[in-house]
């Protein structure tokens, strides 16, 4: 007899009368001792964060979750309202929509400011320092004709009030990583070479935070996902309560206006 396959996996086995989640007892060890923010980060990253890491990865997610009416939001409760019967294709609506413009920004920062640091010999020793290299960086943006990611936000003209309080809690937990203060540093010099002041937000800050909490390069955009999820089911849980999306559609359809097409 030929033997079976087998498919190695480090997160979760279980057996007749036991679960088994990264190498612990489901029931016994981690239920009701370890939270939902933590066992996120233990299953990405296969390391049991230490208090610290749990308060900025936790403070991170909650940041994400929810920003008001965003497409996200809308998109989630107008497929509630076509399909009441399938929760689980309004949240997947929702999150859909994480792309370039809202949500996937974390991934976007993230990924720019580790090829910034890829490219140095040693990282900087001062904010100066930094000051230079991160200047570097977004003038050979502004050359390439591409956006800074994590700078500009629609709402928060003045500054996404997100943005100081990840760094606070990154100084305070010893986790102010190089991906925050390159970031910072983007903060600082981006006026004097895009002729304007943006910004830092919070979905850039939390790529930065993430990527020195060692979250990798390719799960950033899904953790934000993750922290978007639980905004989402709130969304739907108050369409359940007190209906907007039908109020929506229909000051769409009944404002729409028929115009020729161009030649």
């Amino acid at each position: 007899m030929a033997e079976l396959p087998e498919f190695p996996t480090s997160l979760g086995t279980s057996e007749g009368t036991t679960i088994t989640l990264l190498g612990q007892d489901l029931a016994a060890d981690l239920m009701g001792e370890v939270t939902f923010g933590e066992l996120a980060y233990w299953l990405i990253t296969l390391q049991r964060p230490t208090p610290q890491q749990a308060r900025l990865f936790e403070a991170v997610l909650l940041g994400l979750a929810d920003h008001g009416y965003t497409p996200t939001a809308i998109a989630a409760r107008l497929t509630y309202l076509s399909a009441p019967d399938s929760i689980q294709g309004a949240l997947a609506a929702g999150l859909l929509g994480g792309g370039s413009r809202f949500l996937g920004v974390t991934e976007d920062t993230g990924r720019f400011l580790a090829e910034v640091l890829d490219g140095l010999d040693e990282l900087p020793g001062d904010d100066a320092a930094w000051d230079v290299v991160a200047e570097a960086a977004v003038r050979r943006q502004r050359e390439a004709g591409r956006f800074v990611p994590g700078l500009g936000h629609p709402v928060h003209k003045e500054g996404d009030p997100r943005t100081p309080r990840l760094i606070q809690i990154a100084h305070e937990e010893g986790l102010y990583g190089p991906h925050l203060a390159l970031f910072e540093a983007v903060g600082r010099v981006h006026p004097g070479v895009l002729g304007k002041t943006l910004p830092l937000n919070g979905a850039g800050v939390s790529g930065a935070a993430l990527a020195d909490l060692g979250i990798p390069q390719e799960l950033l955009r899904g953790t934000v996902l993750l922290a978007r999820c639980a905004g989402l089911l709130g969304h739907i849980a108050e369409e359940i309560r007190r209906p907007v999306a039908n109020d929506v559609y229909m000051t769409v359809d009944r404002n729409a206006v028929y115009v020729a097409p161009e030649d």
